[in-house]
């Protein structure tokens, strides 16, 4: 009984049972040598080339309070410039009434509470410019300015009008809608992303 040519590389080697790999050691078959070009690298993330992936979007809620306080910036604005007229017109009453020397002082203090409106407008402005660029300094400048509008919303409850309680409610929304998007896990993440 023969088994084969004992030169063939591929027959079954002399002395040994037949087994079940066909002539091949039970490490399994050798691995073909590649052909052609080498293998190409993996393609990039998903983020075509940008280090950490594809660059974050802003969250929804942090877009909403972006508009609100440019919203916020422009009603201020034109409550300021109304309250300007307003009082001047008021102080030019009084000095032709004779009573201006006495009124000034109340004219004075109004026109300072114009200013605070207005550093005000200019503050939410800034904050919503910085959304898309700015770190956590803006995360935490916007969480005051939302506190602080929160407050002086809560001001306009002691008027005793009807119309100044709407003007409250309205008030304590947006800043609590600002204030709430600004202490989310998603804002933190947001303000301390990378930036390339």
């Amino acid at each position: 009984m023969s088994f084969g040519d004992p030169n063939n590389p591929y027959g079954q080697p002399q002395g040994q049972p037949q087994q079940p790999g066909y002539g091949y050691p039970q490490q399994g078959q050798p691995q073909q040598p590649g052909y052609g070009y080498p293998a190409a690298p993996p393609p990039p993330a998903y983020g075509g080339g940008y280090p950490g992936g594809a660059p974050m979007s802003m969250p929804g809620l942090m877009q909403t309070s972006r508009v609100l306080l440019f919203i916020v910036a422009g009603l201020q604005i034109i409550g300021g410039i109304i309250a300007a007229i307003a009082i001047a017109a008021a102080q030019d009453v009084a000095n032709s009434a004779g009573v201006g020397e006495e009124t000034g002082v109340l004219a004075g203090l109004g026109f300072f509470i114009v200013l605070i409106l207005l550093g005000f407008a200019v503050w939410a402005i800034i904050l919503g410019a910085k959304f898309s660029k700015g770190g956590n300094g803006v995360r935490v400048a916007t969480i005051v300015y939302a506190a602080l509008f929160i407050l002086l919303s809560l001001g306009n409850f002691a008027g005793g009008t009807a119309s100044s309680a709407v003007g409250g409610i309205i008030g304590l929304a947006i800043g609590g809608i600002i204030l709430a998007s600004m202490v989310n896990s998603s804002a933190t993440a947001w303000f301390n992303r990378p930036r390339y």
